[in-house]
């Protein structure tokens, strides 16, 4: 089944104190293009958040945000400096024996000198990050390949009933080819009358002109080229492979075949129904680059 390379889908996860949310959003490209979006402490996983929504997408241009949330409100964690405690206790307890003070330092005391306690940012861990990215992006790329299958869905059943139309009117092209030429011989037949004025006319003679006009204008091998490229078109449809590409390459394909058949055809009914064709593969070609 055919799935759009448009979508949205996002996740978040939890391992030990470590929490990650991931945002997904797809849209048209060539190939598959992952830009990257990660927290500064998370930036070593970039190659293997790459590597993880291609192995998932076939294409797309992909713009994937990951955030990691703060173990705290402020993002910040009390740090104590042990040496730094010790220092001050050592000279608090000089000074007390110099001046014949009790000795006795209360941990408040310590506590409340300049740089034993500070708040500073707690560091990563780095491998809980790590499995609660990956699986926040699991959850992420699932709901983007949701979302680009219902679009998907929406899409196939748009060029079904474009591709029933192309072959409607392709077979009714086939049967009005050999009308375009008996018409082509009874004008020419009336023509030559007119202007012959009652002389015989070569019968071997108007054969020929007939036989030339219907090489001329032989739209055949046009007609059955349209019809396989349309047979393949509904295989790639249905296919459970990424089709976009092919898909897009056949499309180019019919609109050549359409537009010989027009260029050799001289015919009014099959000239209307040219230009229907083109216009409908022509729409055609705009949804399939839609596919992924």
């Amino acid at each position: 089944m055919l799935k759009s390379m448009t979508g949205f889908g996002a996740g978040r996860a939890r391992v030990g104190d470590e929490e990650v949310s991931v945002e997904l959003r797809s849209l048209n490209h060539k190939f598959c293009e992952v830009k990257v979006r990660l927290p500064r402490e998370l930036s070593s996983q970039e190659p293997l958040v790459s590597k993880q929504v291609k192995d998932r997408l076939a294409r797309g241009s992909v713009e994937l945000l990951v955030k990691r949330q703060a173990p705290t409100a402020s993002g910040t964690v009390p740090t104590v400096d042990l040496g730094l405690a010790r220092e001050y206790v050592r000279a608090f307890q000089e000074l007390a024996s110099e001046l014949g003070l009790p000795g006795d330092v209360a941990w408040s005391q310590v506590a409340n000198q300049p740089g034993v306690v500070r708040l500073e940012e707690k560091g990563v861990e780095l491998d809980s990050a790590s499995q609660a990215l990956q699986a926040a992006l699991d959850q992420a790329l699932t709901a983007l390949e949701k979302m680009r299958q219902v679009e998907g869905e929406a899409i196939y059943a748009d060029l079904d009933a474009r591709v029933k139309l192309l072959e409607g009117w392709s077979k009714e092209v086939a049967q009005l080819a050999p009308k375009a030429v008996q018409e082509y011989q009874q004008r020419l037949t009336d023509r030559i009358a007119e202007l012959a004025s009652g002389v015989a006319v070569d019968p071997q003679r108007l054969a020929q002109e007939v036989a030339l006009f219907a090489e001329r204008t032989d739209i055949a091998e046009e007609v059955t080229r349209l019809a396989s490229h349309l047979e393949q078109f509904r295989a790639l449809m249905a296919s459970n492979e990424p089709a976009g590409r092919r898909m897009d390459f056949l499309v180019q394909e019919m609109h050549r075949e359409v537009n010989t058949t027009g260029s050799k055809s001289q015919h009014a009914e099959i000239s209307v129904r040219v230009v229907a064709m083109k216009a409908e593969v022509e729409r055609i070609r705009e949804q399939v680059q839609n596919v992924e």
